[in-house]
């Protein structure tokens, strides 16, 4: 069985991460979309909730498991058995970063291989980052992220402006 991980924090899950996850999991026979619970950054989400969104999102895709993990990717890796990291592409400098981290993960498990896929052209503008920073500010996101991941950052910082 070709099994693949596509690790990530999804906060929240976007219409990119959607795409590439649809797409890998024509490639896989499993995909494991991993929901990294300790990134270092700020997170609007905790990891249930960015596990509930993001299982979701992927709810009508049988060969795409949601799992949440903490440590290394390639500990991950090993503890399912997948022998392959999906990662998504959008812009130049995402190479330099996801190529320096591919040959680090290589360095510390041989046997994974990291497989980048292309962002789709309309979705290069969009990260976790900026879909946050517009729903803080009540910005439309509905062509960011599907309605129930736009229900919830509304929830979310309507929530956080009231307190």
């Amino acid at each position: 069985m070709r099994r693949a991980i596509f690790p990530g924090s999804f906060d929240p899950v976007h219409y990119g991460h959607i795409d590439i996850g649809r797409r890998a999991s024509n490639l896989f026979d499993e995909l494991i979309v991993a929901v990294y619970d300790k990134p270092s950054k700020k997170l609007v989400f905790s990891p249930e909730e960015r596990m509930r969104l993001t299982r979701e999102a992927f709810a009508d895709v049988p060969n795409i498991v949601i799992k949440g993990y903490s440590g290394l990717t390639v500990d991950f890796c090993a503890e399912v058995g997948a022998k392959f990291i999906v990662r998504g592409l959008r812009v130049f400098s995402d190479f330099e970063y996801e190529f320096r981290m591919a040959l680090a993960n290589q360095h510390l498990s041989p046997t994974i291989d990291t497989v980048s896929l292309i962002t789709r052209q309309e979705h290069t503008f969009l990260s976790s980052t900026t879909v946050r920073e517009i729903a803080s500010l009540n910005g439309n996101v509905s062509a960011m992220v599907p309605k129930h991941v736009a229900l919830a950052l509304e929830e979310k910082f309507s929530t956080q402006h009231n307190s």
